[in-house]
């Protein structure tokens, strides 16, 4: 498949299948030839953008199965809602097409099934989690592996995103996710946070989660919201709530390091994956931008502030390889290079038979957050156990394979 054009279909074409479409169509080693949403309007409208840049059409369906079937089609690309993403997925393995799939969460059973699929089939799958290729967060791989941070012993990340608006008017523009806060409580969006740490602390490669502890505060802000922009006769201004307008989430690792995870999507805050990485040399926090650094900042460590933004000053050594390269493109580093620089990384390992960068093992120890996290506040916020979806090979799995895209870029 090295040298051969791969042929992609498309399975969920609202804003994020949008998005994919859009950086696809413009790869010129990439023929998307299905297109595939319940919705007749996005497909069409997909695909004539499709037409319009490459001259063809593609096949449109609001079956999935019709593009399992094709026989040309050499991988999907999976952007549905979070329900329909393990079933798609499997589907996909078990007729042989390589599948790269959108984040979310999964119950455990969805999990175990992920895996097993897997072992059986040995198609190629891999979790298109983009915020592992953020700039900074491919720039701490180097800062850590390197040992400038020292022993890493806590890392903490947030999904903070004020998703009010999209989220009151969720059943006008047909989106799955209101369904979700209406009728469940949990870190409902763990792996934009979770994926780059746990990418740093080895997670399955030498590394597990072992617990799974979770908080969360009452629901006020999306109902007060409603009500203000919607009225109180609305509908859902009579609806109740059930997710928690701030939950967080710590994890164990057998590591012996803390991960900690805030979701804060329904109460005015400005966008936040909140990274932050504390070691026994040093840490970096997202939020002002910074790197301290033992016996160099320690003499600034009460005015702090002075220093925001020192994070540039490292560039030069640290930054990673992809993200040079992608400058030296003349590209800008907007949230459309991570997509871009996530589906390369897919279609690359495609093409090369390498393994994937983010394989069904850390997709399901990613998305099992969530179910584990729902778990935790049903039982009134106890640990419960995080599940092993290596069954042991863990402590043995190879590392240098978990970086192999990466340090080959």
């Amino acid at each position: 498949m090295k040298n051969q054009k791969i042929n992609v279909g498309i399975v969920g074409l609202g804003g994020r299948g949008a998005v994919l479409s859009n950086i696809l169509i413009d790869q010129a080693d990439i023929n998307v030839v299905a297109v595939c949403d319940v919705y007749e309007d996005r497909q069409l409208a997909i695909a004539e953008k499709i037409k319009s840049k490459t001259g063809h059409m593609p096949v449109c369906t609001s079956n999935y199965r019709d593009i399992l079937s094709m026989e040309l089609v050499d991988a999907i690309i999976i952007s549905t809602g979070w329900k329909q993403h393990v079933q798609i997925m499997c589907e996909a393995m078990e007729a042989g097409i390589a599948v790269g799939c959108e984040v979310g969460g999964a119950s455990i059973e969805e999990c175990w099934r992920l895996v097993r699929t897997y072992e059986k089939t040995g198609t190629p799958a891999m979790m298109l989690e983009n915020c592992c290729y953020g700039r900074d967060e491919l720039m701490l791989s180097n800062i850590v592996r390197q040992g400038v941070f020292g022993e890493v012993v806590y890392c903490g990340g947030c999904y903070q995103h004020d998703l009010r608006e999209s989220l009151a008017n969720g059943h006008e523009n047909r989106h799955y996710r209101l369904d979700e806060y209406l009728y469940r409580n949990r870190e409902n969006y763990p792996t934009h946070a979770l994926g780059p740490i746990a990418k740093l602390l080895n997670i399955n490669r030498g590394n597990l989660m072992l617990t799974v502890t979770s908080s969360a505060t009452k629901s006020a802000g999306l109902h007060e919201y409603i009500v203000k922009n919607k009225g109180e006769d609305c509908a859902l201004s009579k609806a109740e709530i059930s997710q928690g307008d701030i939950v967080t989430t710590t994890i164990k690792c057998a590591g012996g390091e803390n991960i900690v995870l805030t979701l804060n999507t329904t109460l005015p805050c400005p966008y936040s994956r909140g990274l932050k990485v504390c070691g026994t040399k040093g840490m970096y926090n997202e939020d002002n931008m910074s790197i301290f650094l033992d016996d160099k900042h320690n003499q600034y460590h009460m005015e702090w502030k002075n220093h925001f933004g020192n994070i540039e000053k490292y560039r030069n050594v640290y930054d990673h390889s992809i993200w040079k390269k992608m400058h030296d493109d003349g590209m800008r580093g907007e949230h459309s290079d991570i997509d871009y620089l996530v589906l390369r990384a897919f279609i690359d390992s495609l093409k090369e038979n390498h393994k994937m960068p983010i394989d069904v093992y850390d997709m399901a120890a990613w998305m099992s957050i969530s179910a584990l996290s729902e778990k935790s506040l049903l039982l009134g916020g106890i640990p419960v156990a995080a599940e092993d979806f290596t069954n042991g090979r863990w402590i043995k799995r190879d590392t240098a394979e978990y970086w192999q895209y990466e340090l080959n870029c």
